[in-house]
């Protein structure tokens, strides 16, 4: 059985986990899955932007030990073996590589987002999320550390102090308390609608602009003020010959709605 359902409409891709009798657990092929379906869509230059959800109740509530348990120490040393090329292993690149996509992606949060699940919710460049919904970095309840590309995410959105007291107590928040504390980008009553009119939002931008931006600051969020304004110029330099910058400067001009061309860069 597939962990994931993916659909993809007007430029959107839709992908849902689908485990919703065990609240979206993660199991070891559901590592592989991930992984691999956020490079299928890399490939897709028509694509505009990702809405990561899952089916039932929940978002995602964790790894799922049981599972895990069943799988074996070697399935599961196989997986903290990283991968040169990339700079992951299996576990971390479930999460990871949503942030390698040139497109927006953005996650709707409802019931548990926990451990894993949280990490997958960071991997994404926007969280919507329920008022009532669990957040929690709960691998501290096992002894254990997050370690599914948590650790930088978590320094990119919230402070030290509060992503050492997240980590070590492993304590359960709601989805308000998520966005107070940077976690998370807003709550909604409808995550899911309002992911959806932001995705339509971003698709009325140049896809080539939106892919730059996203590399720009993900790559430069924490480097040197030197290196950050050498991406930026590269990036605008590309952008300034790019066809759908011409596009959208006539559509801005009042030539109607703008009908981009694909994507120049993966």
């Amino acid at each position: 059985m597939a962990y994931l359902t993916t659909t993809i409409d007007d430029g959107v891709a839709q992908v849902r986990l689908n485990r919703p009798d065990k609240l979206n657990a993660l199991t070891l092929p559901a590592l592989d899955e991930l992984a691999a379906q956020a490079r299928e869509l890399r490939r897709d230059r028509t694509l505009r932007a990702v809405i990561l959800s899952g089916e039932g109740r929940s978002f995602c509530a964790g790894l799922d030990f049981g599972s895990v348990a069943k799988d074996g120490p070697v399935q599961v040393a196989r997986r903290f073996v990283p991968r040169p090329w990339l700079g992951t292993n299996p576990f971390q690149e479930a999460a990871w590589a949503w942030r390698r996509l040139p497109v927006p992606v953005i996650a709707v949060v409802q019931g548990h987002c926990f451990g894993g699940g949280l990490q997958l919710a960071l991997g994404a460049d926007f969280r919507f999320t329920t008022a009532d919904a669990e957040w929690s970095v709960l691998e501290g309840k096992w002894g254990l550390i997050p370690d599914m590309s948590g650790v930088r995410s978590l320094a990119q959105l919230v402070g030290l102090d509060t992503a050492k007291r997240l980590t070590m107590t492993a304590e359960i928040i709601s989805g308000e308390e998520a966005v107070r504390l940077g976690l998370a980008t807003a709550v909604s009553t409808d995550p899911y609608a309002d992911a959806e009119a932001l995705a339509a939002q971003l698709a009325q931008r140049s896809p080539d602009a939106v892919a730059a931006a996203k590399r720009l600051f993900n790559s430069r969020w924490s480097s040197s003020p030197r290196r950050t304004f050498a991406r930026e110029r590269f990036e605008q330099a590309i952008l300034l010959a790019a066809p759908n910058t011409a596009i959208i400067r006539k559509a801005s001009a009042g030539d109607g709605a703008p009908r981009f061309k694909r994507r120049l860069i993966r």
